[in-house]
Parts: C-alpha cells; sequence; structure tokens
C-alpha cells in the first residue's frame, strides 16, 4: 500500500510540474500575422483571369488577358489586396432580386387578373 501511495504522490507531483509552461506574449502588426495574405490575394486574381470564361469576356471587350496579367502584377499589394476584397464580395447573381420582384409583379397580375 505504501508503494501505492508514493507512485500516485510522484505521478501527481509529475503531472503538475510538467504543465506549466512559459510563455511570451506581444503584439503583432497585421504582416506579421498573415505575412502571405498579398500573395494569397494576387494568385488568386491571376487565377480568375485565367480562366477560359473571364479571358473570352476580356478579349469580347477588347482587353488584351496578358496585358490585364501584366498589370495585376504590376499593382501594389494593397490594390491587389482590396480587388481581391470586392471579388470575394461581389454577388453571383447580382440581378437575382430584380427577376424576383419582376415574377412576383406577374404572379400578383395573374392572380388578380383572372380571379373570377
Amino acid at each position: 500500500m505504501n508503494l501505492k501511495k508514493m507512485i500516485c504522490r510522484g505521478l501527481v507531483v509529475s503531472t503538475l510540474a510538467l504543465s506549466f509552461q512559459t510563455a511570451g506574449a506581444g503584439m503583432i502588426g497585421a504582416d506579421q500575422a498573415a505575412p502571405g495574405a498579398a500573395q494569397t490575394d494576387r494568385a488568386m486574381v491571376l487565377e480568375v483571369l485565367a480562366r477560359a470564361d473571364t479571358t473570352s469576356r476580356l478579349e469580347a471587350m477588347g482587353v488584351d488577358p496578358n496585358q490585364a496579367r501584366d498589370r495585376v502584377a504590376a499593382m501594389s499589394d494593397q490594390e491587389v489586396t482590396q480587388l481581391a476584397s470586392d471579388m470575394r464580395e461581389a454577388p453571383a447573381g447580382a440581378d437575382g432580386g430584380t427577376v424576383l420582384l419582376v415574377l412576383v409583379i406577374l404572379a400578383a397580375i395573374w392572380y388578380f387578373g383572372f380571379r373570377r
């Protein structure tokens, strides 16, 4: 019994001693917190420019896709981050609300016009 108590006490002491660790904390800037954010945003914009549908749309508007890629490469990190943010926040179906409104109006006209 005495051996079990000694082993238990030793395990408790070692567990308590191992659980305390020191850690240094300090304020860091945004550039340190996300060092690759600008590169990630630039890669995302260039990936969108490389897609076939984007390339065909640029050509339809008279813009050379290679020139567009060169301009993105020449942008500052802040400009690329803003562009990537705008691309993420842009609605996918921008005119979806208008279509829904037209359908509701047509349904109301049909309901009240043909209700006899």
